[in-house]
């Protein structure tokens, strides 16, 4: 059944007011007519079984008829910081770990980032991620809809250290030096609930400055494995050992 994330303020009671691109997709791509049934979150973690009452490419109008009690969340909160790479990456990154459950995404401006935005093109680019995440959740079955942090300096991302239960860095020197037990017990030490912060630097990874920065403030870094995998597979490497950490293993 298709799902469709909408803002709060268009739940009223035991009605939903859909309007502009959902409302063409609903209509137009998906070529629905009244009695067909959706299901619509309202991006707090509440979703709905919805009967369709009116359709229309300006509007559609639907009846909640049931509140779905499914969780699909990942029982810890994981927040991906993805040092800037080039290109299309980063997309892919927010659309696949969209769908393995991230919670958040924090791109960085690490020091061997190749990427340099400006205002103008990090707005656009935010938008744009920002709707990746949108069609992931959906297409996934999320409750909840990533949020999509503007672009950190290394520094504006050490001082949110704090607000994590454990800040785990991907570093690629670590598995070339087959230090592989660190992740594993950095996850044995999570409980349900707890919010989780993992690095991932850009394609040249991370300098030994920046390194030693996040270790000084609390970052634990971490080999993934003994093989070296590349900026826009650790993520999902990572979020996919959670799961089966979290979710497969018990």
């Amino acid at each position: 059944m298709q799902r469709y994330f909408l803002n709060k303020a268009q739940f009223h009671d035991k009605q939903v007011l859909i309007d502009g691109e959902t409302a063409r997709h609903i209509s137009k791509v998906m070529r629905m007519a009244p009695g067909d049934n959706i299901i619509c979150c309202d991006g707090e973690g509440a979703c709905h079984y919805c009967t369709l009452e009116k359709v229309s490419a300006d509007e559609v109008r639907a009846t909640i008829t049931k509140e779905l009690s499914d969780n699909t969340e990942l029982p810890v909160k994981v927040t991906i910081a993805h040092g800037l790479p080039k290109g299309d990456k980063l997309e892919l990154v927010i659309q696949k770990a969209t769908e393995l459950g991230a919670s958040e995404f924090i791109p960085f401006q690490a020091e061997r980032s190749v990427v340099k935005l400006d205002k103008k093109k990090e707005l656009k680019k935010i938008e744009r991620w920002r709707k990746i995440a949108k069609e992931a959740s959906e297409q996934s079955h999320r409750q909840l809809m990533p949020r999509i942090e503007a672009v950190h300096s290394i520094s504006a991302l050490i001082d949110q250290f704090s607000s994590y239960s454990s800040v785990i860095l991907a570093y690629e020197e670590d598995a070339k030096q087959h230090k592989n037990k660190a992740f594993h017990q950095s996850l044995s030490l999570l409980k349900p609930q707890d919010n989780l912060l993992f690095i991932v630097g850009p394609e040249g990874g991370f300098t030994d400055k920046e390194v030693t920065m996040m270790q000084n403030a609390g970052a634990i870094s971490c080999s993934l494995g003994p093989r070296i995998l590349r900026s826009e597979t650790a993520p999902l490497y990572g979020l996919s050992a959670i799961s089966f950490y979290f979710e497969l293993s018990g």
